[in-house]
């Protein structure tokens, strides 16, 4: 059983191999590529915030101009759709020079992008590179593996082409033949499925941007299958951390209930038998006049908004002159003045 079952794995390795190395990989790689360029060109070219982003970018800061800052950017954007639009159309069997342009093409916009990220992180390393128009990260190790995606992928398209077209420099697969990638679709789809959602998977991780279509529905999972941090810290009796509990109250109905009295943020904080408590300032009105307050929450200290919805809170009021408690039915919150509009 044990040689059968390495037998299979071998023969499947061995198919998989040698399916990569004999034209299924320079045929598919333009279409990977074709793919990236077209959507990230997309964006640039027809995105509406492109003219948003512009100014965030580190092009902006190199250029000193928001206006020719769009500019650059949907021209490149322009080029990106040039190049994957030809990567489609011209596919490397097609052995000519002209099939090898939209490669050349896409090499050296990837490039171009690692001179520019280059130069971006030296200048301003917080900025953003626009590189999908859409992208408000600095700049990092992801993007400069993406520019470097390009430039390779470029390299291997323009290569095969040439290699098809018996130009020296130029290479093919392993027996020399060279085939559109519709055909290879065609005649070995698991594989090419494989390798293609395999290509995507390694791009999408290099993109920040699209960080919120899988990394946070990850990480929600993630809490979902090991539970919450937040929880573990209930469940051994330590707090949580204060600005976990001050969410809590202001999701609470007491914060609605005193919120008109308060008038500042977190002032003080402490944690007192179980309970935390949070302290802020606050101002009433009586007999015609303005007086301090300080009001104080008390919740448990263990919980949160992942624990529960309806947390059971305590609330005191303290005249901040004479120290005495004040009736929560006794207040009458003081009016705050409007401030004037401009315009």
């Amino acid at each position: 059983m044990e040689s059968l079952t390495s037998g299979l794995a071998s023969g499947l390795t061995s198919g998989l191999t040698s399916s990569l190395t004999s034209g299924l990989v320079p045929a598919l790689v333009p279409l990977v590529l074709a793919g990236l360029l077209g959507w990230t060109g997309a964006v640039k070219l027809f995105g509406r915030g492109t003219v948003r982003q512009a100014p965030k970018t580190a092009l902006a800061r190199m250029l000193r101009s928001s206006e020719r800052t769009v500019l650059v950017l949907r021209t490149v954007g322009a080029a990106e759709l040039v190049a994957a639009v030809g990567l489609l159309a011209l596919p490397a069997s097609e052995g000519s020079t002209a099939a090898a342009a939209p490669g050349v093409a896409a090499a050296a916009l990837g490039a171009g992008f690692l001179g520019y990220l280059a130069r971006a992180r030296a200048t301003a390393p917080e900025s953003s590179c626009g590189c999908s128009a859409g992208d408000d990260a600095p700049i990092t190790w992801r993007t400069f593996a993406r520019a470097a995606a390009v430039l390779a992928g470029g390299t291997v398209s323009a290569a095969c082409a040439l290699g098809a077209a018996g130009m020296p420099g130029g290479s093919t697969g392993t027996d020399g033949a060279a085939q559109p990638w519709w055909t290879v679709i065609q005649e070995q789809p698991f594989v090419s499925l494989g390798f293609l959602l395999l290509s995507s998977a390694v791009l999408v991780g290099l993109s920040a941007d699209l960080d919120r279509w899988w990394r946070l529905p990850l990480r929600r999972f993630r809490l979902r299958l090991f539970g919450h941090p937040f929880n573990s810290a209930a469940a051994r009796g330590s707090a949580v951390p204060v600005a976990a509990t001050v969410e809590l109250l202001e999701r609470s109905l007491a914060w609605q209930a005193a919120s008109p009295v308060v008038r500042s943020g977190l002032v003080d904080h402490w944690d007192e038998d179980g309970w935390r408590i949070l302290q802020f300032t606050g101002v009433y009105e009586e007999g015609g006049a303005a007086r301090p307050v300080a009001v104080l929450f008390a919740l448990d200290a263990t919980v949160s908004t992942d624990t529960t919805a309806e947390p059971a809170v305590r609330i005191a009021i303290v005249d901040a002159d004479t120290g005495e408690t004040v009736a929560a039915e006794l207040l009458s919150p003081a009016v705050r003045p409007a401030l004037p509009l401009a315009g």
